[in-house]
Parts: C-alpha cells; sequence; structure tokens
C-alpha cells in the first residue's frame, strides 16, 4: 500500500541491524508517533526469530517494548505481552430511564474494594461468575485498577453503520458501559517470575507460560463482568452480556507463528471498542486487518504525553474541576488528583486521527461513536453516599 510505504520511508535514519524484521507503521505522515517508539519498534524487530513489527497509530513507548503494536516471531517473549496480560475492553449495553450523569456518578459504588467470596458471598453482582475464578485468583476481583483502567456509562452517539449496529441491538442515542481493565495482580505476578529467571529473554517453557497466561486472560475478561455487573446494580438496572470483550495485550499462536500484542486489538473480522479519552468519543469498529497488519487495530487514542509531562502541564493549564467535568458535559468520578492530570485529554493523541489511519489502512470500519456520560476512575469519597461507606465497613467486619 503506498500510505505505508510512504510513512517507512520517514522512518527515523537508525538503520535496524542485518536480518531483522520489517516494521510496518500504519500511520499517516501527519499523525503524531514518536521516535522513541519508532526506535523501539526496530530493537524488537531485531530480537531473535522476530518475523514482523505492525505499529498501530495510536503507537507510544512503552517499558521496554512499543505500546500500540502487534508484534509475530517464531520465539516467545513474555515482556512483549507485558504485565496487564488479559487487559481489554468490554461493551455492555444497559437501560436506564433517564441518565442524569450528576445522579448517576453519585451512585457509581466503590470500585477500589474488591469483592471478597465469602464476606462478599451475597452481592449479585456474583451471578456475572460462570464457573471456577481462573487460577483460584480471588485477589483484586471487582476491582477496575489504575493508570487508564476506567469504566465508563456512555451513549451512542453517531451511527456510521446502521446495519452492523442494529446487528449488535444497538441504535442512536442507547446506553452502555464500556469498562476497560485486566488481570490486576495476576498477569504481573506471572511476568515477574519470568523475568527475575529470564529477563527479557523468551519463554524456556512456552507451553508453561501460556497456560498461565490463557488464566490471566481469562480471568480479566471475567473480571469486566463483574465491574459492569457491580455497576449495573448500583445504577438501578440489570446486567447483561458484553456484546464487544477483546483483549488488547496478549499472545496467540497463529499459523504456527507467536503474535504478541502489546496495546494493540484482535482485528481479524471482530468487533472492538477503540477507546478515545474522558472528553472525547470513542469508536466501536467493525476490525479487518490483514496479515500486513498482524491481524491487529489500535486499541486507543494513545498516549502523546508520559504521565510526568502531562502531570506538569495540566497542572499549569487546567484546575481539577475542569478536569472533572469535560467539554462534553460529562463527569468523570476521581478521587485521585495526581491520577486526574496524568488522564487529561489532552495527554492523548486525537481519536479522530487514529481512526482515519485505521480507515485509511483498510484496518477497520466505524459502526458508531459512544459519548461519554459518567467516566469511573478512582472512588470520591466526598461524593459516595453515606450509606454505602457503612455498607462497606459493615460488610469488612468493622464495628
Amino acid at each position: 500500500m503506498s500510505q505505508q510505504h510512504s510513512r517507512q520511508e520517514l522512518l527515523p535514519p537508525s538503520t535496524p541491524a542485518t536480518g531483522s524484521a520489517g516494521v510496518t507503521v500504519f500511520a499517516s505522515p501527519t499523525s503524531w508517533i514518536e521516535s522513541d517508539a519508532v526506535a523501539q519498534c526496530h530493537q524488537v524487530a531485531a530480537l531473535d526469530g522476530m518475523v514482523h513489527v505492525a505499529a498501530m497509530p495510536d503507537l507510544h513507548p512503552g517499558k521496554g517494548a512499543p505500546i500500540g503494536a502487534a508484534m509475530a516471531s517464531t520465539i516467545l517473549y513474555p515482556f512483549l505481552v507485558g504485565s496487564d496480560i488479559g487487559c481489554g475492553i468490554a461493551v455492555f449495553p444497559v437501560k436506564l430511564k433517564r441518565a442524569i450523569p450528576e445522579k448517576l456518578a453519585a451512585r457509581f459504588p466503590d470500585l477500589d474494594r474488591a469483592l471478597d467470596p465469602e464476606q462478599d458471598a451475597d452481592d449479585p453482582a456474583w451471578a456475572a461468575v460462570k464457573g471456577d475464578i481462573p487460577a483460584g485468583h480471588v485477589e483484586g476481583l471487582g476491582t477496575v485498577g489504575r493508570g487508564n483502567h476506567f469504566v465508563e456509562l456512555a451513549r451512542i452517539g453517531t451511527v456510521f453503520e446502521p446495519d452492523h449496529a442494529s446487528r449488535l441491538e444497538l441504535a442512536a442515542g442507547d446506553l452502555v458501559l464500556i469498562v476497560h481493565s485486566g488481570s490486576r495482580g495476576l498477569g504481573e505476578r506471572i511476568l515477574r517470575a519470568h523475568t527475575e529467571v529470564h529477563g527479557a529473554g523468551p519463554a524456556p517453557d512456552p507451553g508453561a507460560y501460556l497456560a498461565m497466561h490463557d488464566d490471566a486472560v481469562r480471568w480479566g475478561s471475567l473480571n469486566r463482568r463483574l465491574l459492569a455487573a457491580r455497576v449495573a446494580h448500583a445504577l438501578g438496572t440489570e446486567p447483561t452480556e458484553p456484546i464487544v470483550d477483546q483483549c488488547h495485550n496478549l499472545v496467540e499462536i497463529r499459523d504456527g507463528i507467536y503474535l504478541h500484542r502489546k496495546g494493540a486489538a484482535p482485528g481479524d473480522g471482530r468487533d472492538v471498542l477503540i477507546a478515545g479519552t474522558r472528553g472525547t468519543p470513542s469508536y466501536l469498529v467493525a476490525a479487518h486487518a490483514g496479515p500486513h497488519a498482524n491481524h491487529s487495530v489500535a486499541h486507543g487514542a494513545g498516549r502523546k504525553m508520559s504521565r510526568a509531562d502531562a502531570l506538569r502541564r495540566g497542572r499549569a493549564k487546567h484546575t481539577v474541576e475542569e478536569l472533572r467535568r469535560t467539554p462534553m458535559g460529562s463527569l468523570v468520578v476521581c478521587g485521585d488528583r495526581q491520577l486526574l492530570f496524568e488522564e487529561a485529554p489532552t495527554a492523548y493523541k486525537r481519536i479522530e486521527q487514529v481512526i482515519a489511519d485505521l480507515v485509511d489502512h483498510d484496518l477497520a470500519t466505524p459502526v458508531a461513536t459512544t459519548i461519554p456520560l459518567v467516566t469511573y476512575k478512582t472512588p470520591d469519597l466526598g461524593s459516595t453516599p453515606q450509606g454505602d461507606h457503612r455498607d462497606h465497613r459493615r460488610k469488612r467486619g468493622r464495628p
């Protein structure tokens, strides 16, 4: 494709080592792509066994490996997936009579507080658990985590593909819960066990790693269901099954090759929710990426600033209250002021450009936008109903 060719001509002059795999950046020449992130792609491409690195338009530097890339290799490298194995985004339809952000924001439960299988045995959210808890990992169940993770109540905005949306039983104005979370401590434990012995080296026993990895992927999906169920019950509605649930931190075996995705969603004929920011729409897309893109698409807007830069610039430009109510009229529930600045919309690339790059490279077709109403990051204890605090203390056995 001509656009891919022209983009590759713009890559930094740091020539990869002889024998390195090819690197393709699926972005337009005007898109914000940091040279450090591209350099990381070339470092990965030089690893033994690497076949191809496909970088998405949300590409940005990560710890040791780029985020927003799909990396195909004959050798399995756990560090290319990272510690949040199983992280993904799920979309759950919900029905509410009236969606007034101010009222609903105060009803979100404390999603920093884990559900205890014994002390919280009567919590109705457990109905979302079908079968055993993967790996028997009960720590952190029903929690959203930090960083860019969130639970968001949103409404369907513009519908680009009515037929496709109707197959998902979606129409403009419908409400959905969007859940972005991963495997919490389980994935971190799996990666740490590997790196303490092998560092960034390959998995000596791919089968053993994949067995643990698969547990973490299943755990992440289960946890997204638990989170959606907790919020649905708190908002006074019934939980539903997800219409989209795609993991973007995982490795899969495809055509005998290990396909590592780190911040890249499966793009082989699946529906994917590509997250925008707290103050912009997200996009539900029909993904149709082929082998040239390692069967992958972007997973979000992608960071434009480091967390330190976002914190420094944000404090100089915004107030806390400005970040708690977005220009779209939505509310952000976040009691962690530092996180509010780190996750400000200005810290991210323009989601519209990311989507345009996917469309231009024929990797995805937009189906509909989702417009945020309430985005939950961490509990804002100042606005949590008092009864909720008392219930939590009672369930945890406190006086």
